[in-house]
């Protein structure tokens, strides 16, 4: 750790000078090298006679150019606040503790919240400068609120169009550009009707309205949200499984024959910080539930085509393991070797895999589930009980 930051992070508005207070001037005005995007640098022109480093595009690949000046006194500016949805995180993946300090300025969250008069303890916060705007999906619902950080007008215009497209065509949008500053402009529109040209720095105000698909909270979402091939564990045993998988915040979910994706795009909804990893044989199906991840918002799951076991080799150890398809001896030898306190659940529809579970269950504890459903079918002109296909569910915590 290092006694002295030799980097300071500075949050800036549009005020530019103006809005800075005594401590970040005074680090300007001593800064060896100032480094930030050309228009961060046009905003403090005349303060400071350091060096200026104009931060490229894409933003990673300025990191080691900024790493480069370790040791001198160094300035790096960014928006508002620098670690919400700001540079800050970035940077600091890439330090020790001690090697920066941070001075920020009031976020564009807390500046769109002030103008539509929202309370932000009830507002969703997206920062979708550099991500998939489908992260806004698993949020939509009549009534709910959301700020939204853009890159461009144009992602704008490709917001309004989506919302349109999901059913959510009236939502309010406020579009907010250039908060703080002397140009910051607010104007309201309805998405369906967006027809504006807003410039950068753009910030979104969402009211939420319309009859779109809300993607529910509780696990078991109906099967048509998917696009599958027949291969899809269905929503009754989905809802079932996901309750003995029991995600919990931050964890690591394999997801082994994920066919499209939809027990690890569930774990994944369940929280923010969840990740997956979805182990697939067939290409097709691969690239579905890569697509069924991004149409729902959570493009950060990650599909590895192959087979398991072999398939698996490599991958970061696993807080829990779904088993929905490839199940073998060789699958469950490996699996059983995993770190103690994995939870392990896999799905049998065959007898020769119901032999499998039973044994495992014999030899490694844990329990097994029969699970017998029904749905009501025509039957003549009357109705009858059409049963699927029973699923033995056997469940384990190594």
């Amino acid at each position: 750790m290092s006694d002295t930051p030799w980097l300071t992070i500075i949050g800036i508005d549009e005020d530019g000078p103006e809005g800075l207070p005594p401590a970040s001037r005074a680090a300007l005005e001593s800064a060896d090298l100032i480094a930030g995007a050309s228009r961060h640098l046009s905003l403090i022109e005349g303060i400071g006679a350091g060096e200026r480093l104009v931060w490229p595009v894409p933003f990673a690949d300025g990191v080691p150019k900024l790493l480069a000046h370790r040791g001198r006194r160094v300035v790096m500016l960014a928006s508002g606040d620098p670690f919400w949805f700001g540079a800050g995180a970035v940077l600091a993946r890439h330090l020790d503790a001690g090697e920066w300090q941070v001075l920020p300025a009031p976020s564009t969250f807390s500046r769109a919240a002030g103008v539509m008069g929202w309370p932000l303890e009830c507002v969703t916060c997206l920062g979708l400068h550099a991500a998939p705007l489908t992260r806004l999906r698993p949020h939509l619902a009549p009534g709910a609120r959301l700020i939204v950080l853009l890159r461009d007008g144009a992602a704008v215009a490709e917001l309004a169009a989506l919302l349109t497209g999901w059913g959510f065509g009236g939502s309010a949008l406020t579009v907010l550009e250039s908060l703080g500053g002397p140009r910051q402009r607010a104007r309201r529109v309805t998405a369906s009707a967006y027809a504006l040209d807003a410039a950068h720095p753009v910030a979104v105000a969402i009211q939420v309205a319309g009859k779109g698909a809300v993607i529910p909270r509780a696990p078991g979402l109906p099967d048509d949200f998917f696009d599958h091939d027949g291969q899809i564990t269905k929503r009754p045993v989905r809802a079932l499984t996901l309750a003995a998988l029991a995600p919990r915040p931050g964890e690591l979910l394999w997801d082994i024959g994920a066919g499209s994706g939809s027990v690890g795009i569930e774990w994944l909804l369940s929280h923010s910080a969840n990740r997956a990893i979805g182990f697939e044989a067939d290409h097709s199906r691969a690239a579905r539930a890569r697509a069924n991840a991004a149409a729902l918002g959570v493009d950060r799951l990650e599909i590895r085509e192959g087979r398991a076991p072999e398939v698996l080799d490599g991958a970061p150890n696993p807080d829990a393991v779904f088993i929905g398809g490839g199940l073998s001896a060789g699958l469950l030898d490996r699996l059983t070797a995993l770190l103690p306190g994995t939870r392990i659940v896999a799905n049998a529809v065959t007898l020769e895999s119901e032999t499998l579970l039973a044994g495992a269950q014999a030899a490694h504890g844990g329990s097994l589930l029969r699970i017998d459903l029904a749905e009501a079918a025509p039957l003549g002109r009357l109705r009858g009980w059409q049963p699927a296909r029973p699923i033995v569910q056997w469940s384990v915590v190594l």
